[in-house]
């Protein structure tokens, strides 16, 4: 990790890819772009409408010549074009410009854990379309530990659990680097499946697409325990007749869709575990789980961890912005590399 970190300080800005938000830290001004990974595009001339925030207000709500298209899924760039072109918007003419006046422009960028050679080189392409001369691409799991604080470079093990919109990742860590990982392709975007199909098949209603996010909020107080609210009001199209409707929703019974795909995310910790040496697992025991990402605001899910595990479970500051407060850390050389010189003879 020494030497990558001595490359990170070369660099001038650095990209967090998230399925759900895109973050651009820039070196010396801080986060400059935080918005939703999201483009609407006129199929007709091809040309981009909206990007970002009003891109995301547009979902489910354009006539048939614009399509709403979201070029990253699960922190891998699945569209290099769209991703460019979204990217390029985001960030302004203003930047860019300043971007370009450096001399061997470098950037560095976040990547999943057990993301393949092909997902990596559309990472690295999308960067070099914006005018950069070289790519360092860091792990999503090192650079959210670095974001929240955790003592990566010490000899103690820590557990981080990355929550994102297509995946969860879990790692313990220890010297600076991930001693076992997990990749659960269950994230914030599985919940929001669940509860469309619970209330399609249980109340047959059609749920619209920006109205799942406030479901969950309606769960709020206990979330995912029994101690929440005990009904909630929503309101959708009616399957059958195409016609608005309001049904009073059992969250209880909401709440137990919800829990359905996590019990995946609660193996790939039990896994995380059992791998993991047992010196480590001790240290564990009082320090616990570090919660970040978008989908670790889920109303109770930390509790939920908590109970299936037996360990303490904390949701950082922030944990949205971690993995690219993270990638800030090293490019302002904020992170003193370990250095494991070898013994004289």
């Amino acid at each position: 990790m020494s030497v990558s970190l001595e490359q990170l300080r070369r660099c001038h800005f650095a990209v967090d890819l998230g399925a759900a938000r895109t973050r651009v830290y820039v070196k010396g001004a801080g986060l400059v772009v935080d918005q939703p990974s999201v483009a609407a595009v006129n199929v007709r001339s091809g040309s981009l409408i909206a990007v970002g925030d009003f891109a995301e207000q547009m979902t489910g709500r354009t006539p048939d010549y614009i399509r709403v298209v979201r070029p990253i899924s699960g922190g891998t760039v699945v569209d290099i074009d769209m991703a460019q072109r979204m990217l390029r918007h985001l960030m302004g003419d203003k930047m860019r410009r300043a971007l370009r006046r450096k001399a061997r422009l470098r950037a560095a960028a976040c990547t999943p854990h057990d993301a393949d050679p092909l997902a990596q080189r559309a990472t690295i392409e999308t960067l070099l379309g914006l005018g950069a001369r070289r790519v360092e691409l860091v792990d999503t799991l090192i650079a959210a530990a670095v974001g929240c604080g955790l003592p990566v470079e010490r000899p103690e093990a820590t557990m981080i659990m990355v929550c994102g919109a297509a995946a969860t990742q879990v790692a313990v860590l220890s010297l600076g680097s991930i001693v076992t990982a997990q990749r659960i392709p269950v994230g914030g975007e599985a919940v929001d499946h669940a509860i469309v199909q619970y209330l399609r098949h249980t109340h047959e209603l059609l749920l619209p697409s920006q109205s799942v996010r406030p479901l969950q909020l309606a769960l709020s107080g206990n979330g995912l325990t029994p101690q929440g609210p005990p009904r909630t009001e929503i309101n959708g199209r009616d399957v059958a007749t195409g016609l608005p409707r309001t049904v009073r929703v059992d969250t209880s019974a909401v709440r137990e869709a919800i829990q359905t795909p996590l019990t995946a995310v609660l193996d790939g910790i039990g896994k995380v575990l059992r791998e993991c040496p047992p010196d480590l697992v001790a240290d564990l025991a009082d320090r616990g789980i570090i919660m970040v990402g978008g989908s670790a605001l889920l109303p109770g899910f930390d509790q939920m961890v908590r109970e299936a595990t037996g360990m303490p479970v904390f949701i950082a500051e922030r944990p949205d912005l971690c993995a690219a407060r993270g990638l800030g850390e090293m490019l302002e050389g904020r992170i003193e590399p370990l250095v494991l010189d070898p013994l004289a003879a």
